[in-house]
């Protein structure tokens, strides 16, 4: 209750923002400056032609092929970092200069490599996301508290039941944050890739919104984009997180 009380006094505030920049004081344009009527009335539009439940369809599966190709080789190449010191000393400094750089840096080649197609747009998302989780992944196992090392050897663990029943569960709880983070930079690469090309998605209806020079629709689609970003990070992400730390005791 109290979120929906909260929302909706910022929906006032919008509102009433717009009224008085517009309609009153005539400081804004109308076609430069969204209302959450505008921005409902085009959400209704597009619902009923299609276009957005196809908009949102479409990102959603590319995102999801992407960030499981991002996470297989993310959780690889973090293990392999932290396993050989060499890759630890040469490599990971290489792995965190990538990650710094915008995903959008990555559409050129891609459009070079795979045209304007599904595989270029999950090229851009494989390269925004997979260096973040590898480095998720090492810090995970680097953080884990030598003593668990320590106490499994001594009771006998062999190198398969070091990693296996020690370290790896030792890790988990932040393994799978790292693996939330992903999915927050897969996302945002994913709309990096889309506005760019010419296929059905978000990024794209946000462009075509920019082209016909309508806010509304621009506005639309940024708050499609959040809302699709928290509604997976709350059903999925966050539920298991939650279920994992209780059973661990971490979390009432």
């Amino acid at each position: 209750m109290g979120m929906f009380i909260f929302l909706l006094i910022l929906l006032l505030l919008w509102q009433g923002t717009y009224f008085l920049g517009v309609d009153v004081f005539h400081a804004f344009h109308s076609y430069a400056v969204p209302s959450p009527i505008g921005v409902a009335g085009r959400f209704m539009e597009l619902c009923v032609n299609g276009s957005l439940p196809s908009a949102v369809l479409h990102s959603l599966g590319r995102g999801a092929v992407g960030f499981v190709l991002a996470a297989f080789i993310g959780i690889v190449l973090g293990f392999l970092i932290y396993h050989f010191k060499y890759l630890q000393k040469n490599m990971k400094p290489v792995v965190l200069g990538i990650q710094t750089l915008p995903s959008i840096c990555w559409v050129p080649f891609s459009i070079l490599w795979f045209g304007l197609s599904n595989a270029a747009i999950i090229f851009v998302v494989v390269m925004g996301s997979a260096f973040s989780i590898a480095i998720a992944v090492d810090n995970a196992f680097r953080n884990i508290p030598p003593i668990y090392e320590k106490v499994a050897r001594t009771m006998g663990a062999d190198r398969k039941q070091l990693y296996v029943d020690v370290i790896f569960h030792a890790a988990l709880p932040e393994l799978f944050s790292g693996l939330k983070q992903g999915w927050a930079f897969a996302w945002r690469a994913l709309m990096s890739g889309e506005v760019m090309t010419t296929s059905i998605g978000l990024g794209q209806t946000l462009v075509m919104g920019r082209d016909l020079a309508d806010i509304d629709q621009v506005m639309l689609v940024m708050l499609v984009i959040i809302l699709v970003g928290i509604v997976v990070d709350k059903c999925f992400f966050s539920t298991v997180e939650n279920q994992m730390l209780i059973r661990r005791g971490l979390k009432r």
